[in-house]
C-alpha cells in the first residue's frame, strides 16, 4: 500500500573532509558524501555559489526548495533576482559518475580559484559546502576567536 511507504531519511555526513578538484574540474567525493547523495531518489545535484567564496552542492530536491524561495520572495524581489542571477551565472547541474566524481562548473571553479587544488567539504543545512584552503583557514581562524565566550553562550542553551 502506497500509504504505508515512508520517505527515506537521508543521514548527512558529519565533519570536514578534504578533497581535490582535478585538472578536468572533477571533484572526487569522499565515500560518506557519495552515500549521502545516493540516498536521494533523484541523483542529480546543482552546484553553485551565492558569494563567489563557498560553493554549494544541492541535491536537486533541495535546490528546488531554493528556487521556490527565490521565486516567491516578492517583498525582496530585486535581492532574490540578484541571488538567482549569481547562482545561475556560476552554477550548473551535475551527476555523480560511477566512481563518485562530480564535474564542478567551469565558471564556479574559476570564481572560487579551486581548479586543480585541494578543497574541503562539509554538510550544512541540506547542502554540501565546498571551499578552498584560503576560506578554510579564514573559517578556522574565526572559529578560534572568542571560543570560550561562544562556548558559554551555547552551554547556557543546553550544550553539554
Amino acid at each position: 500500500m502506497a500509504d504505508d511507504i515512508k520517505p527515506v531519511t537521508v543521514d548527512h555526513p558529519r565533519g570536514i573532509y578534504p578533497g581535490k578538484v582535478d585538472e578536468k574540474g572533477r571533484l572526487k567525493l569522499p565515500s560518506d558524501f557519495q552515500q549521502y547523495l545516493n540516498g536521494f531518489e533523484d541523483k542529480r545535484v546543482f552546484c553553485t555559489s551565492f558569494d563567489e567564496r563557498i560553493a554549494r552542492i544541492y541535491p536537486i530536491s533541495k535546490w528546488k526548495e531554493i528556487e521556490t524561495l527565490l521565486r516567491e520572495s516578492s517583498d525582496e524581489a530585486e535581492a532574490a533576482e540578484d541571488i538567482w542571477f549569481t547562482a545561475m551565472d556560476l552554477g550548473g547541474d551535475a551527476e555523480m559518475d560511477s566512481v563518485g566524481r562530480l564535474v564542478i562548473p567551469t565558471e564556479l571553479r574559476r570564481a572560487l580559484k579551486i581548479e586543480d587544488k585541494p578543497v574541503f567539504l562539509e554538510h550544512f543545512k541540506g547542502h554540501i559546502n565546498l571551499f578552498g584552503e584560503e576560506i578554510y583557514n579564514e573559517r578556522k581562524q574565526r572559529a578560534r576567536e572568542n571560543r570560550a565566550e561562544k562556548l558559554k553562550i551555547f552551554e547556557r542553551k543546553g550544550l553539554q
